[in-house]
């Protein structure tokens, strides 16, 4: 097995969405943008995937310009496409058009020598369902100190 390093995760997309069905994606980068890659300069934030001519672009992710690279840089946030089978494309492509499934990125990692992004089909979460996992957290951490306290003494 392949060991891999995470360089960035993008934790607001398990508070904000439902994570339906998650795929491995390679990722066609620059020569700088795999060195800010490997430093862990990226942010995943605001990004998402839209499937344009059959292909997968991933947009809004940001990239941090390489420090030693001098002019020759790259542009932070330019769409960048993503690598798949196509069988997976289409797949991605039914769930977004006829369930109304959005596409995002949940993190980016190294693999071996390339660079990976892991990404997600999910669906939005309403105000509700986000005040019922921190309600449930906060109930769940009370439980574990309340324990913890009770074993001590």
């Amino acid at each position: 097995m392949t060991e891999f390093k995470v360089v960035a995760t993008n934790r607001k997309a398990r508070h904000e969405y439902y994570i339906e069905e998650q795929y491995e994606a390679g990722i066609v980068l620059t020569g700088t943008e795999i060195k800010s890659v490997r430093a862990g300069t990226v942010s995943l934030g605001e990004g998402y995937v839209q499937i344009r001519n059959g292909e997968l672009w991933l947009y809004e992710v940001h990239i941090a310009q390489y420090e030693q690279a001098g002019r020759s840089s790259h542009d932070p946030k330019r769409p960048r496409k993503l690598l798949m089978h196509r069988k997976e494309i289409n797949r991605l492509q039914s769930s977004t058009q006829e369930r109304g499934y959005t596409i995002v990125p949940l993190r980016m990692y190294i693999k071996g020598k390339l660079a990976k992004v892991e990404i997600g089909v999910v669906r939005g979460k309403r105000l509700y369902d986000k005040r019922e996992v921190i309600a449930k957290r906060d109930a769940d951490r009370r439980v574990r100190r309340e324990w913890k306290e009770f074993e001590r003494g």
